[in-house]
């Protein structure tokens, strides 16, 4: 039932050293579409005093991350929960942050929307959401790495593909989730946002 995926590797240990430097102290980590659960494994090793919470709509992916929770035995690694982004039920849960890799290129626009609203619905004050995505910054022509994934993505499907940086932030703004932090990762065209939801909101 384990399945893996070669960008889950690739990416996995950079994302846990760049996570490294915003993650709160303690709390519970909401992770959305969590994939092959690789992701997850390794953050719950590197950050045992965090409560890990996996999610995805996909039964397979959520088999995925059970098999490899139970080799691990994790105690901090939670049983991955039933969700898609795109529900409306996100204040059932409650979380001290949420992340999400590698979904909104692969997922259709309203999904955006989707996470940012739903996260500031459940984050705390000064709490963050995490993204991790290529993104296409103001100025930047679509090239390279970033071109080819877009082009594969709209083949399959045109709703797919690489969102630009600036229209996240904008929508990020609008639901007071403010960019606190943007670092530019290894993969070429892929970055770390951190979102801090504003304290004036309420839940």
């Amino acid at each position: 039932m384990k399945r893996t995926a070669r960008a889950a590797l690739r990416n996995r240990d950079a994302v846990a050293a760049a996570l490294a430097d915003f993650l709160p102290a303690d709390g519970t980590v909401l992770e959305l579409g969590s994939g092959t659960g690789e992701h997850v494994l390794l953050l719950a090793a590197r950050f045992p005093a965090l409560r890990w919470q996996p999610s995805d709509p996909d039964p397979e992916a959520r088999a995925s991350i059970a098999a490899w929770a139970a080799e691990a035995h994790r105690p901090n690694l939670l049983p991955p929960l039933e969700y898609d982004v795109r529900a409306r039920t996100w204040r059932l849960f409650r979380a001290d942050a949420v992340l999400c890799v590698n979904v909104l290129h692969v997922a259709p626009p309203d999904a955006a929307e989707a996470l940012l609203a739903g996260s500031a619905d459940v984050l705390p004050a000064g709490g963050s959401l995490f993204v991790y995505a290529p993104l296409l910054a103001r100025g930047v022509p679509l090239a390279g790495r970033l071109a080819r994934l877009d082009a594969k993505l709209r083949a399959h499907d045109p709703a797919l593909g690489v969102r630009a940086l600036d229209t996240l932030v904008g929508d990020a703004l609008r639901h007071g989730l403010a960019l606190a932090a943007d670092r530019p990762m290894p993969e070429e065209g892929d970055r770390l946002l951190v979102f801090r939801r504003a304290p004036s909101l309420s839940v």
